[in-house]
C-alpha cells in the first residue's frame, strides 16, 4: 500500500467514524501520514536532506 492510498483510506475512515475518540485517533494517524508524505516529497525535491549531517 502506498502512503497516498493509506491517506485515502484514513480519510474514508474519518468520514465514517461515529465515536469522538475514534475520530481523534484516526485524525492523529492521518496527520502523521500526511507529515510523512510531506517529508518524502521534500526529500525528492531536494528541499530536505535524507541523511543527517555529520
Amino acid at each position: 500500500m502506498t502512503i497516498e492510498q493509506h491517506i485515502g483510506e484514513l480519510r474514508a475512515e474519518l468520514r465514517n467514524a461515529s465515536d469522538v475518540s475514534e475520530r481523534r485517533e484516526i485524525q492523529s494517524e492521518l496527520d502523521c501520514a500526511q507529515a510523512e508524505l510531506a517529508v518524502i516529497i521534500a526529500e525528492q525535491d531536494g528541499r530536505l536532506e535524507a541523511e543527517p549531517p555529520f
